[in-house]
């Protein structure tokens, strides 16, 4: 006991052996903590029908991250009465293998878009980008209408495609080759559309639980 006492006093009176003492054990508290979620990350297969984003989608995507529009939406429906009726089907984590990063979060100023996809029109998703209050008045979602005059860049889009494939997407050759021809000609407002209406269609007839639908709302 006296030598054990001896053992402490010592650590304790030499700053820098406590210091790499102190590194070493949060070091393993650490690895326990994350290794096991690091593994399990590495073992979710995508839902049956969840793909790779296209060219088109993928840009979308991308400027989805740009303008923030994750702060005031989330994708991420909870296992919880009042969200299952109002958004569909909770959300699991087989739905966003391919979202890098992914788009789940917990603000909502706006409703969840985690199952928009098909929900509205196209013309409906244009004109409420464009002057969101035209269709919504009580929204304080702001404007994009400069989406629809910026062109998307198609030398672009190859890159992007190349470095997901880096991170395990299973783009294909042929994907990456016809990524440039897919944008081509494309607004930006046009790939945010596509992404949009692709959220949660996919995957919605497999993960719905029995007798839970969407009731329409109004967006913000």
């Amino acid at each position: 006991m006296a030598g054990g006492y001896k053992y402490f006093e010592a650590v304790e009176k030499h700053a820098g052996l406590l210091g790499i003492l102190t590194a070493i054990m949060v070091s393993i508290g650490g690895l326990a903590e994350i290794t096991p979620l690091f593994m399990a990350a590495h073992t979710v297969k995508p839902a049956e029908g969840v793909k790779p984003y296209g060219a088109l989608r993928l840009a979308g995507k991308d400027i989805y991250v740009r303008e923030g529009c994750y702060l005031c939406h989330s994708q991420q429906i909870r296992a919880l009465r009042a969200e299952t009726e109002r958004y569909g089907p909770y959300s699991v984590a087989e739905d966003s293998v391919y979202d890098r990063p992914f788009q789940w979060g917990s603000k909502r100023t706006g409703p969840d878009l985690a199952r928009v996809g098909g929900k509205y029109s196209d013309e409906w998703q244009r004109l409420h980008l464009r002057d969101p209050r035209s269709l919504v008045p009580e929204s304080n979602m702001p404007a994009y209408a400069w989406l629809s005059q910026a062109m998307l860049d198609p030398a672009d889009i190859e890159a992007r495609m190349r470095t997901l494939r880096t991170l395990g997407d299973p783009y294909t050759d042929a994907d990456i080759a016809g990524a440039q021809a897919a944008v081509s000609g494309h607004t930006e407002m046009e790939a945010l559309i596509a992404y949009l209406q692709g959220l949660g269609v996919a995957n919605m007839p497999k993960t719905a639980a029995a007798g839970t639908h969407a009731t329409p709302e109004a967006a913000p």
